[in-house]
């Protein structure tokens, strides 16, 4: 394989007058694999540094200070979260859409699992009327679904996010259970990086605050 321990010993030979040595010289390869080792060692190193200056090849610790260079505190990796798992973690947030309503419904969604309800008191869309220009019903009233609009809040809207549905592994029963065993139900041997439900308040509150947009004031609640 290209840069190992044979391949620089290979590069070592051929680089030697042919009449000096015969095909075969164990002493001189002995002599040369030395040298070809450390070689071997420094191009091993060459190809991970070279792997750690893009995210799509980075790895360990790197991906981590990659993460604190475009977000500092504000994208950690979870406990036990794999490299990959992260590394599509940090592409998410890069590219995400930021400072409208779509913004906020997709970081939620994409943290949580679950879609969360906005209602913007200034905006006939959620409020509804009573009527309509051509005087048909406008879909709300006393009695029916809807929000009180007002237009003394401005730049405001309500936020009702929900945390993901559960922790645990999906469709894997605990140790002890009625369907879980050996040789019967959903039951494996298990990591962290499995888990779901790694997501604390605080980091719906911070998602939301990182999309929206500047002056505006997102009044929050969190439920399951």
């Amino acid at each position: 394989m290209t840069g190992d321990q044979q391949d620089m010993l290979a590069r070592l030979r051929v680089v030697l007058p042919a009449r000096w040595f015969p095909d075969r010289a164990p002493v001189l390869d002995g002599l040369l694999g030395g040298l070809a080792s450390g070689w071997d060692w420094t191009y091993q190193q060459f190809q991970y540094v070279k792997a750690q200056t893009r995210i799509a090849t980075a790895t360990d610790v790197w991906l981590d200070i990659i993460a604190n260079d475009f977000f500092s505190r504000r994208l950690l990796r979870r406990t036990g979260q794999s490299d990959d798992a992260f590394r599509n973690r940090i592409r998410l947030e890069l590219f995400r859409e930021r400072g409208t309503r779509a913004a906020i419904v997709a970081v939620l969604e994409d943290l949580t699992g679950q879609t969360p309800l906005i209602f913007e008191p200034a905006r006939s869309t959620d409020t509804g009327g009573y009527t309509t220009p051509n005087g048909v019903g406008g879909g709300i009233g006393y009695g029916c679904a809807g929000g009180w609009g007002s237009l003394a809040l401005p730049f405001q809207c309500f936020i009702t996010a929900f945390r993901p549905a559960g922790t645990g592994i999906v469709a894997v029963a605990g140790w002890g259970s009625s369907t879980g065993g050996y040789g019967t139900g959903a039951m494996e041997y298990a990591s962290l990086e499995m888990i779901q439900g790694q997501v604390t308040d605080t980091d719906i509150y911070a998602a939301i605050a990182g999309v929206l947009p500047v002056a505006t004031i997102g009044w929050t609640r969190i439920t399951n």
